[in-house]
């Protein structure tokens, strides 16, 4: 089966080819490869955007053949996408762009000659995706550089996290840097590749509607809200040593308060549009040890019914007693003339009472009711679900409809992605990894932003450390500790809980 790049899917949207390229994947054997990245790779291929002529190069540790590494592809798509119905001869043409070579490619004075003749023959793109823990990116990046494998406009991607805190950060941007040149790298969040993310400038900027209202005159208060159903799981220890704040407060919770929060930019070229983010995490007021229990809530899952059984507490999961939050909320101000008096409610968790993703923008009451009962009235509120249905609602009042006098209800005027586009589009990681090949650099962090970020959480962590901040338990499968609900409750104000 020959993939011309030609093809597009059904309905008004085109994908659009990209040129041959070679994808190295250092930690190909792993969780995010297989779960994420070649399945990606082969949607975007099935769709007509990868040409047959492109290399996906998988390295890590493991010993096995080129033909054992598609099979382990092929078995984990299986595993990862049940619901998708694969056929065998296309999967068996995508499996052609993908190669094996065993490597440590963190060890000092590893063989890496097999890369070397792997990658040989071509000139074209080159992508090297590090899928490894963050502090090996240096270690990867300098053997890189020595084996003499950073061809002309070569380009680097690093998951999140970027280091423990800020003085780790600023090593790895250092390590890494010190091979490739800041355009060149790409520091890679999956929340900037969702659909609904992206339409957050579109929805914001090229709406007449909304602009004018943007701003603390109209809005009484943000809610941004990442919750997790599953618990810590195998990935147990590695989360002890983060916790909620680091592993999703200083990335993704961030990365939406900036795009909810800045400026407009002049226009959509990437540092354009980043030296607006910027500003919004230069504009974060501290959190310090005098406020840190007024703006800061953090808690940890015990025992309790989840996902359909009854969950273990963390510190079962983990086997040991552990002060590490697993669910923090946290009241942020922005301090410049847009924002000033609307506070952003920000809250993620793991084992909460389900999984969602979603932006609440909640708009300050009308000045004067018509009628008496005032609770009849709800606030208009613009809802940007982020997963697992990715979509925008509008929640407005209205007459219900008949005879009986003035009855009200809330109800949705409700753009679903799913409802309204028949054609699959792609996901976060088949569009970031698309943005890559094309030297995109819109949807990833720059080394300033990742930087300002962990200046601002390593205020907190510090504050928490001198505080003794404690860690309120809450049971699995709820909405995390009543002290996040209090938080609110101390300003007038309440989480949205959905319509």
């Amino acid at each position: 089966m020959k993939n011309t790049g030609v093809r597009a899917p059904a309905g008004p949207s085109q994908f659009v080819p990209v040129s041959a390229f070679d994808l190295v994947v250092f930690g190909a054997a792993g969780d995010l490869s297989l779960r994420k990245l070649i399945p990606s790779l082969f949607h975007r291929w099935r769709d007509g955007q990868i040409p047959d002529e492109s290399r996906i190069i998988g390295v890590s540790r493991s010993e096995m053949s080129e033909g054992a590494f598609r099979a382990l592809a092929l078995e984990s798509f299986r595993k990862f996408h049940p619901a998708e119905a694969i056929d065998e001869g296309e999967w068996s043409a995508f499996g052609r762009l993908l190669r094996y070579v065993r490597l440590d490619a963190a060890a000092q004075g590893a063989d890496w000659s097999p890369l070397a003749s792997a990658l040989a023959g071509e000139t074209r793109q080159r992508v090297f995706y590090l899928a490894l823990a963050p502090s090996l990116y240096g270690d990867v990046s300098r053997n890189i550089g020595a084996a003499g494998l950073r061809s002309p406009g070569a380009r680097i991607v690093l998951e999140k996290p970027i280091g423990k805190d800020l003085e780790s950060a600023r090593a790895i941007n250092d390590a890494v840097g010190s091979v490739f040149a800041e355009e060149s790298i790409f520091r890679i969040d999956h929340y900037l590749g969702k659909e609904t993310v992206q339409n957050l400038i579109v929805l914001r900027f090229m709406n007449s509607l909304f602009e004018p209202v943007w701003n603390a005159n109209a809005i009484d208060h943000v809610e941004i809200t990442v919750a997790e159903s599953i618990g810590a799981g195998g990935r147990a220890d590695y989360y002890d040593t983060a916790g909620a704040l680091r592993d999703m407060v200083q990335n993704h919770l961030l990365q939406l308060l900036c795009l909810v929060a800045m400026e407009p930019p002049l226009d959509l070229e990437p540092d354009t549009v980043r030296d607006e983010k910027i500003k919004v995490m230069r504009a974060l007021r501290p959190i310090t040890a005098e406020n840190v229990r007024k703006a800061t809530v953090r808690g940890q899952y015990g025992k309790g019914a989840s996902d359909g059984g009854v969950a273990e507490s963390y510190e079962a999961e983990l086997g040991r007693p552990s002060r590490t939050e697993t669910f923090v909320a946290i009241k942020a101000n922005i301090d410049n003339w847009r924002w000033k008096g609307a506070p952003f409610y920000l809250r993620t968790g793991k084992r909460m009472a389900s999984r969602y993703s979603e932006i609440v923008i909640q708009f300050k009451e009308i000045a004067h009711a018509l009628i008496d009962d005032r609770r009849a009235l709800q606030p208009t509120r613009m809802v940007i679900r982020l997963q697992p249905d990715e979509g925008v609602k509008l929640l407005l009042v209205t007459k219900d409809p008949g005879p009986g006098g003035m009855r009200l209800r809330y109800v949705p005027l409700n753009l679903s992605y799913a409802e309204h586009f028949e054609a699959r589009y792609p996901d976060a990681y088949e569009r970031l990894l698309m943005a890559v090949v094309r030297g995109d650099l819109a949807l990833f962090m720059r080394r300033d932003e990742v930087e300002a970020a962990w200046k601002w959480v390593d205020g907190i962590l510090g504050a928490w450390a001198e505080d003794a901040t404690p860690v309120h338990p809450y049971a699995a499968g709820t909405d995390g500790p009543s002290q996040a609900a209090m938080m609110l409750d101390r300003d007038g104000r309440s989480w949205f809980d959905g319509v």
